[in-house]
């Protein structure tokens, strides 16, 4: 296989391979790797190398062709991003080429550690935080109204559409009954833009007083709350969600409004709109884990209350 990335790359780039410095990480289910290379020059390259298992191997035991076709488009949509769409201001990897041989497909992006992206944090303090919510700000304030062609209708590894199998599964019956309203709730808020899809602490990379994102499988429409209540969701434990949550939404608004070009009345009717349907999407994600993990540790007093919030009062599914 390392002669075979050698060789792509070497096509791609124009220039020999030196070696092979380190395999990042596996894939989810066992789908390829990531992988760190060292150009003939000194550049280093990231290979996404995705090379679809004969028999997966879902860490929670879901071996179906309705989640292995949703890891294939979400491969697809992840390559189609990281061709078409490309920010000075912003920072995510830059697509240096893509190539499919034998069966396996090797996106080689830049090196967000050549750019000065090189912490990765295990838990995130008070300042990681602030960066994560400046960039999801930013990056929903750029794409309000952007469509989603080439991308997810609706962004997110777990909106419904594509998780009937765990809806099925699940055996919170009130929230199973409400799955639709929450969907719909989302799906279609006056105010859309892209949404990174799986923005949790795992997915950026820090530097100083700086932040990237990679990841771009699940990318697509939605209100940008979609991203917050799961961001949050990562970082924080119930407890500390129950106490934390609102000054971190307070603060993501307070980062969002200055960058939107919208009049004073739209950017308040956004706000409106986006803080009412933060609840929505904790629940949705909720909804979730009840089919798919309900013993997860994510599935927390915090996000049950949110549920019960929800499904007791119908304002929450009414548009502005």
């Amino acid at each position: 296989m390392n002669e075979q990335t050698a060789t792509v790359l070497e096509r791609v780039l124009g220039q020999p391979a030196r070696k092979l410095a380190q395999r990042v990480q596996s894939l989810w289910s066992g789908y390829g790797a990531i992988e760190r290379w060292v150009m003939l020059d000194g550049q280093r390259v990231i290979v996404k190398r995705i090379a679809p298992p004969v028999e997966a191997q879902h860490p929670r035991g879901w071996h179906t062709d309705t989640g292995h076709q949703r890891k294939l488009k979400s491969y697809r949509i992840e390559q189609y991003w990281y061709q078409h769409f490309r920010s000075a201001e912003m920072a995510w990897p830059h697509c240096l080429g893509a190539e499919q041989l034998d069966g396996t497909t090797y996106l080689i992006l830049t090196d967000l550690d050549q750019q000065g992206f090189a912490q990765r944090p295990e838990a995130a303090d008070d300042h990681h935080i602030a960066l994560c919510l400046g960039w999801l700000a930013e990056f929903h304030a750029r794409f309000l109204g952007h469509d989603s062609n080439g991308l997810w209708r609706q962004g997110g590894y777990w909106h419904l559409e594509t998780r009937q199998e765990e809806w099925q599964r699940m055996t919170h019956l009130r929230l199973k009954a409400a799955a639709t309203d929450l969907d719909r709730a989302l799906a279609t808020a006056r105010w859309q833009t892209l949404v990174h899809g799986d923005a949790k602490l795992a997915n950026f990379c820090f530097g100083n007083d700086k932040v990237a994102a990679v990841d771009f499988q699940y990318v697509g429409g939605g209100p940008g709350v979609v991203d917050l209540a799961y961001f949050l969701g990562s970082v924080f434990e119930g407890p500390q969600l129950a106490t934390r949550a609102q000054h971190w939404l307070d603060h993501y608004f307070s980062e969002l409004m200055p960058k939107l070009t919208l009049t004073q009345s739209e950017a308040l009717s956004l706000e409106a709109e986006w803080r009412r349907l933060y609840p929505v999407a904790v629940a949705d994600f909720a909804r979730f884990l009840d089919g798919w993990a309900p013993d997860h540790w994510k599935v927390n007093a915090y996000s049950l209350e949110m549920v019960e919030r929800v499904l007791g009062e119908p304002k929450f599914f009414l548009a502005d």
